[in-house]
C-alpha cells in the first residue's frame, strides 16, 4: 500500500502503530521499517513513543519525524527537552474529543483543552501539530471545521488536520483555512477519494 500511494503522488506518509499507542511502546517495528524502506519518501510515525529511547529507535528505523501524544501531556518539561534536542523532527499529536485532549490510544480523555495545549507549546521548535478529532476519525462523517479553525488561530506552528476527511470540498476547505496539510486514510482505502484528485485540490491554494 505504501508503494501504491507513492506511485500515485504521495510525497510523505503518516504511519500509526495503534497497538503501540494502547500499550505504551511501539509494537510494529518490523512493519514500520519495511514501509520506510519500500516507500522512499519521508515517513511520519507515532504510536507508543513515550521515552527518548523510543524516539531514537524510531529514527534508527529511518523515520523522518515522530509524533508524540500521551507523554507530551503527562510530562510537558520532557516534551520541551525532546523538542530542543530534535528540533523540527517532533510533531505534537493533539487528539481531541469534544475539544478535550485524549490520551493512551484514545482510551482516556483529559480535562485539558486542545486549544490551550496548542498555545502552551507554540514556543517550542516542533515540526507541527497533528490535530485529530477522534469522534470523526475513520467515520467518514466530514471534518470538524470549527475545531480545526480554532487550532490554526491558536498557534503559529503548522497544523496538520486529521479525522473525517471524506470529500474534495473538505480538502479545499482545509487548504483555504491555512492548514499545513491533512491526513486522509479510510476515504482513500475505500475508494471514495483518489489521491491525485486530493493533491490537486490541496495545491490549488498554494
Amino acid at each position: 500500500m505504501a508503494q501504491r500511494w507513492v506511485k500515485e503522488g504521495a510525497q510523505a506518509l503518516h504511519l500509526v502503530d495503534l497497538d503501540g499507542a494502547k500499550e505504551g511502546r511501539p509494537r510494529n517495528q518490523a512493519a514500520i521499517r519495511a514501509i520506510v524502506a519500500a516507500s522512499g519518501v519521508p515517513c511520519q510515525f507515532g504510536g507508543g513513543l513515550r521515552s527518548e529511547a523510543d524516539i531514537l529507535e524510531a529514527f534508527a528505523w529511518g523515520v523522518a519525524r515522530v509524533v508524540i501524544g500521551t507523554k507530551a501531556l503527562q510530562a510537558p518539561d520532557w516534551l520541551e527537552q525532546m523538542a530542543r534536542r530534535f528540533p523540527n523532527k517532533i510533531a505534537l499529536g493533539i487528539d481531541a474529543k469534544e475539544g478535550r485532549v485524549a490520551t493512551h490510544g484514545w482510551l482516556e480523555v483529559s480535562e485539558v483543552s486542545a486549544v490551550d495545549l496548542a498555545r502552551r507549546v507554540q514556543h517550542l521548535p516542533l515540526a507541527c501539530l497533528v490535530y485529530t478529532d477522534i469522534s470523526r476519525d475513520g467515520m467518514l462523517q466530514g471534518i470538524n471545521g470549527e475545531g480545526i479553525a480554532a487550532m490554526v488561530a491558536a498557534t503559529t506552528l503548522p497544523v496538520i488536520a486529521s479525522g473525517g476527511v471524506t470529500t474534495l470540498n473538505e480538502v479545499r476547505q482545509l487548504a483555504a483555512m491555512g492548514v499545513a496539510g491533512c491526513i486522509v486514510g479510510r476515504a482513500l482505502y475505500e475508494g471514495r477519494l483518489n489521491l491525485k484528485d486530493i493533491l490537486h485540490a490541496a495545491t490549488a491554494y498554494q
